[in-house]
């Protein structure tokens, strides 16, 4: 038995629906695909962004390390000329070379 028409047309009306539909579907991933894809540059952008940011901060780590460690060390050492004034001015009050300061 040869199909009607109309049963060759419906056949091509389902046809078209299942092609629109595949089309539709298609046209959403594609779309969402470039939704990812902008994301994933915006993501790789800040990326970048905060490495450029974090190398300035080591870096003002690095200069503020090595100010604190002079720091310390001129400190250091002027306890230690503090300390020898200290023992020298002593030692001379005990040789008796200091006289004692009136108050």
């Amino acid at each position: 038995m040869a199909p009607t028409l109309d049963e060759a047309m419906k056949r091509l009306d389902m046809a078209l629906g299942l092609l629109e539909a595949s089309v539709s579907r298609r046209m959403e991933a594609d779309r969402r695909r470039g939704g990812l894809e902008t994301e994933l540059q915006l993501m790789q952008d800040d990326r970048a962004r905060l490495a450029v940011e974090l190398d300035g901060a080591l870096t003002r780590l690095n200069r503020f390390e090595a100010a604190a460690d002079d720091v310390s060390r001129r400190v250091r050492q002027a306890i230690g000329a503090v300390e020898s004034v200290l023992a020298e001015a002593g030692q001379l009050a005990q040789a008796g070379q200091l006289e004692p300061e009136e108050g």
